[in-house]
């Protein structure tokens, strides 16, 4: 069965490029030569390249690129079409032109944000597309949340550009702005930790060169962690009490994930795991004096609040009395 479906694979290939070659259409045949049905060999980089150049000429062209390759994805139910459309969706968040990448971030043109959709792939034609389904699921997931925490930031992650001036640029934002940003990393980085087994592919290539990618997307994703957490220990005494309770939130979370990182990647990053500790401890000591003020005040509040009551209400002696002595 899987011998049957990889020849099908190979037909429907070679159908789909001789047709796209002789209508002429340049980006379509770029793209079904990037996403073939082999399930086992990745895109080769001058594929993609390719692709990418293919929609480099004007916002039009680069409009009909995204188009025609979101419509690959979207239309497929074959897990390695759909993993290797995935990859050139990644492609060009790391390489592909500023016009592709705009097009790209605005994608579909009716509401401005990039649903893939895909959390409910399935392939189950033969144990190797069952497998790589739940690469698909995780890997659109990943993709997601890098596209939304990339206009969080205001840049794509993994861009050469967004290299430039990192410490400078995050140094002239809001507490509020700086949170924000770093809540939507730490959620890339717990959406890395849901990354399935690799060792259940059989060393399977399409599978090694997404984990090559996610790993390449960790160490972008590591630095920018870790140039706010630096920020924050500037900031340390200048936050809210609502601000320094969702920092506390955030480190907790990151901290959570350190184990299995650490698992994934092979090694140790301690100065990100160790300074974003020190800075939870610190944020955390402070957020718990605060809390003590608050319920001394509070206490205080009551204490007070029951004198001006108690004051308020007659006496034994303040009842009027009759010459008799008699209650009235």
């Amino acid at each position: 069965m899987t011998k049957l479906t990889h020849l099908i694979g190979i037909l429907k290939d070679k159908a789909s490029q001789s047709k796209a070659a002789l209508l002429s259409k340049r980006t379509t045949l770029s793209l079904l030569r990037a996403t073939s049905h082999d399930s086992f060999t990745p895109p080769t980089f001058r594929h993609l390249s390719t692709l990418l150049s293919s929609g480099n000429g004007s916002r039009a062209t680069a409009s009909t690129a995204v188009e025609v390759l979101m419509d690959r994805l979207q239309g497929t139910n074959n897990a390695a079409v759909a993993l290797k459309c995935l990859i050139a969706v990644h492609h060009i968040i790391h390489h592909g032109s500023f016009i592709l990448q705009d097009q790209l971030s605005v994608y579909p043109n009716t509401g401005g944000r990039n649903y893939l959709n895909l959390s409910n792939f399935r392939h189950n034609t033969d144990p190797t597309m069952w497998e790589l389904s739940s690469w698909v699921r995780w890997f659109a997931q990943h993709i997601e949340q890098l596209l939304c925490t990339s206009r969080i930031l205001g840049f794509f992650l993994g861009n050469s550009n967004s290299r430039n001036n990192r410490e400078e640029r995050v140094s002239g934002l809001t507490n509020a702005d700086l949170l924000t940003e770093f809540d939507s990393l730490v959620s890339l980085v717990e959406g890395i930790c849901k990354r399935p087994n690799p060792a259940c592919n059989n060393g399977n290539r399409l599978v090694d060169e997404i984990v090559s990618l996610a790993r390449g997307d960790w160490d972008v994703i590591g630095i920018e962690v870790c140039v706010r957490v630096s920020e924050f220990r500037e900031r340390l005494g200048g936050f809210k009490f609502g601000e320094a309770v969702e920092l506390v939130c955030c480190l907790k979370r990151l901290e959570q994930c350190e184990e299995i990182v650490v698992m994934m990647e092979g090694s140790r990053e301690s100065r990100l795991w160790d300074s974003a500790k020190e800075l939870k401890e610190k944020v955390g000591m402070g957020v718990y004096r605060e809390e003590g003020k608050l319920v001394n005040e509070s206490r205080k509040l009551r204490v007070s609040e029951s004198d001006r009551f108690a004051a308020r209400v007659l006496s034994y002696n303040d009842f009027l009395r009759f010459p008799s002595g008699r209650l009235l």
